[in-house]
């Protein structure tokens, strides 16, 4: 009778597989899954912070852009600049209504980085600079004798090459073509960071 007993007993027990690593596997895939579900909720809130607000930076008016530039003149000068460059807040809904003051913009940087546009691959590294307007909702701000290509940039290749050799060594020409790509960045005073589409330059340096 107890060898019966006996072999009922390992029937139930080879019948009932264990489940343990089972739900191991499910705690763990369940852990798997909420991290993610985390993960990408942090992501997509840092993506909205950097344009966070009801309100966005845009262009007006942009005058006395230069178009060809001496390297050796523009270094003499200090620089290329552009003459006036107008800002414009707007907001987002024409529908929301936004405090006055509150949701103001301070633009605190810019920058600007070159990109070839004849059959060179070298590029003068970006111009970083800091600088301060302000710009009211639904109004404009103006900079005047905006930098966008300073020493930096006129002593570094390829632009140097034309100052030292009369030509890109790269190239063998005489006419480096860039454009020249300008973003800006800020903040409302709520604090909500604000970025500015890019503007861009066609600039022909010669020596």
């Amino acid at each position: 009778m107890a060898s019966t007993e006996h072999g009922e007993h390992l029937s139930r027990t080879s019948a009932e597989p264990d489940m343990r690593p089972l739900k191991m596997v499910r705690q763990i895939l369940t852990l798997a899954a909420l991290f993610t579900v985390l993960l990408a909720a942090g992501s997509c809130r840092s993506r909205t912070d950097r344009t966070a607000g009801p309100v966005i930076l845009t262009f007006g008016t942009i005058t006395d852009i230069p178009t060809v530039v001496s390297v050796t003149a523009a270094d003499a000068a200090g620089g290329v600049t552009i003459g006036t460059f107008t800002l414009q807040s707007i907001v987002k809904d024409p529908n929301t209504t936004v405090t006055p003051g509150i949701e103001d913009l301070e633009v605190t940087s810019y920058q600007v980085i070159y990109k070839r546009k004849d059959t060179g691959t070298r590029v003068p590294p970006p111009l970083v600079a800091s600088l301060t307007v302000e710009v009211p909702v639904n109004s404009t701000g103006v900079i005047n004798n905006l930098p966008i290509v300073r020493s930096d940039q006129l002593l570094s290749v390829p632009l140097s090459d034309l100052a030292k050799f009369g030509q890109d060594t790269e190239t063998g020409t005489s006419i480096i073509v860039l454009d020249a790509q300008i973003t800006f960045f800020g903040q409302t005073l709520s604090g909500d960071k604000v970025q500015s589409g890019t503007a861009s330059f066609t600039l022909e340096f010669t020596p």
